[in-house]
């Protein structure tokens, strides 16, 4: 049964990672169409603003680009230099995607006080109705991720930045339709300026998430106090401590920690026991140093 229920979760992994990868693929392709229909319609119209997009949206591509290349990265396979494989890429690249959407922030919002403090005409009809296949291609792309986006920071980073720029072409498509009936150009760099605020409200987490992971924080999803009392309950445990949790990657956590156990000729039961409950908790490699009442740790250990 154990074995069965292996191979069904390796099984369901293999799946899982092949959905992800065609997400990432369609997401490219179809941001890499319209970043081209995009670049053609500001020359056809002189538009600044969507010239100004096609070169954001160019940002998109290669966001989804890094966050492909971590996604393969932390498959590879450990290397003597690098033990653990390259899986902590994922982190750094969705630290990085974090940094990537608030450069795009900053320049939003100084393209629409150069708007307000100089006012140029603006094509509204041609620019809401290329803004409204932006809305579609970083809806859809958004919704290819949303799945996954609670598992992994990384998917998390991708996520984020194709919403946030569904967000800004709803955004465009509103000041595009407002501004050819009304021919109030104001409104293109207010709408920008408020999208920009909620752009920054959705990518706080993000970036506490990943610099936390970075450092090697505990994951946001494990709480250690409940994780050391889980492990303490344990039949044949009589106390833990020296804890250590932190993440591999933005989906592997691991663990180590001292076990202080009753009768040491039940350790190998008791262990089994103990990464059982850990991968309940959502720590998968866990490394247990055990200990008897007789035979405490020796106090090297300097951190808790």
């Amino acid at each position: 049964m154990k074995h069965a229920h292996h191979y069904r979760r390796l099984n369901h992994r293999v799946h899982q990672a092949a959905a992800l990868n065609r997400a990432f693929v369609i997401g490219i392709a179809l941001n890499v169409g319209f970043v081209v229909v995009e670049f053609i319609a500001g020359i056809r119209y002189d538009s600044m603003s969507l010239l100004s997009d096609a070169g954001h949206n160019l940002s998109d591509v290669a966001s989804l680009l890094l966050a492909l290349l971590g996604f393969h990265l932390a498959r590879l396979h450990a290397r003597p230099r690098y033990t653990y494989g390259y899986r902590k890429s994922t982190i750094l690249i969705s630290l990085l995607n974090g940094v990537l959407l608030l450069a795009a922030v900053g320049v939003i919002i100084a393209e629409a006080i150069g708007r307000i403090t100089h006012p140029q005409p603006v094509e509204g009809t041609a620019i809401a109705w290329t803004a409204g296949i932006g809305v579609a291609v970083n809806g859809i792309t958004a919704w290819l991720f949303m799945k996954d986006r609670k598992h992994d920071l990384n998917v998390k980073g991708a996520y984020l930045h194709m919403a946030a720029d569904a967000l800004v072409s709803v955004g465009v498509v509103i000041s595009g339709l407002v501004i050819a009936r009304t021919g109030w150009t104001i409104v293109d760099p207010i709408i920008g300026l408020i999208v920009a605020a909620v752009i920054i409200a959705s990518v706080w987490s993000l970036l506490r998430d990943s610099l936390r992971l970075a450092l090697d924080g505990v994951p946001a999803n494990i709480d250690v106090a409940e994780v050391e009392h889980r492990m303490a309950e344990e039949e044949g445990v009589m106390a833990i401590h020296h804890v250590h949790i932190w993440a591999l990657s933005t989906t592997e956590n691991a663990l180590t920690a001292h076990v202080v156990v009753i009768d040491p000729t039940q350790m190998e039961p008791t262990k089994q026991r103990l990464k059982d409950v850990l991968t309940t908790l959502g720590v998968g490699h866990a490394t247990l140093e055990f200990e008897t009442p007789e035979a405490p740790c020796d106090g090297s250990c300097q951190c808790n």
